[in-house]
């Protein structure tokens, strides 16, 4: 069962946690890239703060002075319900995840809503699976985590060239990856609590692994 083939919903996508470093700049990449026809919005806990975001994504493109306001808080699961209820897909860069993330996947699972983040967090992304992988699929729900840096190129890199190579021999893809970057407040503080959660991380993984089923003809050692 697919819950987005119910009653029509407003929004393409919702951007939740807009106004934060990250979440703007998704925002401004939407206004210079949506296409045509794309409904979305911004999400936050902050009206102020997100009316002042309209107005500055309005300077690059004048079509933004429409863009809808959404007030949730990720400490506010009815309001996560609504925002879930309301959009075909849910984008949000709320975190440490572990602490805030979790009642946005639940509300998005429950509503068969696409949910997306860019956490770095193994114990969050494995606790989510252990959690509500069931519930998204028979919602028809599709929970996809890590989709910043830590997807590209990590994950994306070493998908591809493993698609590159023979099949049936065993392979091993070292990766290295340099950059100029620097942490956002936001990436700091999620590095600081995973550091701090080697336990609970190892104990997750350990969880998951219990409840995933493992792939057909394969091995992984990562």
């Amino acid at each position: 069962m697919n819950r987005q083939n119910g009653p029509a919903r407003p929004y393409d996508v919702v951007l939740f946690g807009a106004t934060g470093f990250v979440g703007a700049l998704t925002a401004e990449y939407l206004a210079r890239h949506a296409p045509a026809g794309c409904r979305w919005a911004l999400a936050g806990r902050d009206r102020a703060k997100l009316e002042a975001l309209r107005t500055r994504l309005t300077a690059l493109d004048p079509r933004c002075a429409d863009l809808p306001l959404i007030q949730a808080d990720a400490s506010d699961a009815g309001s996560l319900r609504a925002l879930a209820e309301s959009a075909h897909v849910v984008a949000t860069t709320v975190g440490p995840y572990v602490w805030y993330g979790e009642r946005l996947v639940a509300a998005c699972a429950e509503a068969g809503t696409d949910y997306t983040d860019l956490t770095g967090e193994p114990e969050f992304v494995d606790r989510m699976y252990v959690a509500y992988d069931a519930r998204a699929r028979e919602t028809g729900a599709r929970v996809v985590h890590a989709c910043g840096f830590d997807s590209v190129p990590h994950d994306l890199g070493a998908y591809f060239t493993v698609r590159q190579l023979p099949e049936d021999v065993p392979l091993r893809v070292d990766g290295f990856v340099r950059s100029n970057a620097v942490f956002s407040g936001g990436t700091f503080a999620s590095a600081l609590t995973a550091m701090g959660r080697g336990a609970q991380t190892a104990r997750a993984a350990k969880e998951r692994r219990l409840h995933e089923p493992r792939p057909a003809g394969r091995r992984v050692h990562a």
